[in-house]
């Protein structure tokens, strides 16, 4: 089973951190993220409660981890965090 995943990327000069993990079946959520110098920019929260009886649970989490972590890369790539780095620079 995978509890995470973890990144560093870099973005206008500097090092951003990307983190995902699962809390397990007792608590079916996949939490994402983002921090810049450990100060949490943003959080993306998943329950995949709905679908804890499905076949092959650990491989279909394994998928919305990836998927939402790599979702937290993209939206800092395209931008969406510019005004909350902006806000914590000043």
């Amino acid at each position: 089973m995978v509890v995470g995943f973890n990144h560093n990327v870099m973005y206008k000069g500097a090092v951003y951190h990307v983190q995902t993990e699962d809390s397990g079946i007792s608590n079916p959520l996949i939490t994402t993220l983002l921090y810049s110098e450990g100060t949490i920019l943003a959080s993306k929260k998943t329950s995949y409660a709905d679908i804890i009886k499905v076949d092959q649970l650990e491989k279909v989490v394994e998928e919305l981890m990836k998927e939402q972590h790599k979702e937290m890369l993209r939206n800092l790539k395209n931008g969406e965090f510019d005004d909350r780095i902006a806000q914590l620079a000043s």
